[in-house]
């Protein structure tokens, strides 16, 4: 057998390859997500801070006010769950390209995966349980459609 057909020694860890399309779809989903988070960040940056009054008009009346339109709810449920799932990709990416121990790669992928479910989860619950007209709120800071706020 001559040199040119040995197989090189090489410390690089051999892993096995995936039978799916994981990585691949991965990688579109980034490419993706990053587009359609940019274009939901520059509209919720030109809604909140060019429109009206600019950054004076962010407040708890300005975002009940928001919140009250199922519109701005799911758009806000979008952004959130997109940026979220596009950074832990990206985190994971990380994970796997600089994490040598295959233990050490399970425990943080863990945590990631831990830590993202438990931003969602709480992020969907505050954008579909926020209460606009809260009981017991000084009536200046409440928004203008709450009943409190007219008394």
């Amino acid at each position: 057998m001559s040199s040119s057909h040995r197989t090189p020694i090489s410390s690089y860890r051999h892993r096995p390859l995936a039978s799916s399309n994981f990585e691949l779809m991965a990688w579109l989903f980034m490419r993706w997500s990053g587009a359609l988070l940019l274009i939901l960040i520059f509209v919720h940056l030109f809604v909140n801070l060019v429109l009206g009054d600019g950054i004076q008009q962010i407040d708890f009346a300005f975002v009940a006010g928001k919140w009250a339109n199922p519109f701005w709810q799911w758009f806000d449920l979008i952004m959130l769950w997109l940026a979220m799932l596009h950074g832990t990709n990206g985190l994971r990416v990380i994970i796997n390209d600089y994490t040598d121990a295959a233990r050490t790669r399970l425990v943080l992928k863990t945590l990631l995966a831990i830590c993202t479910a438990t931003i969602i989860v709480l992020g969907t619950l505050v954008i579909f349980t926020f209460d606009p007209c809260p009981t017991n709120a000084p009536a200046e800071t409440l928004p203008t459609f709450c009943p409190e706020a007219t008394s």
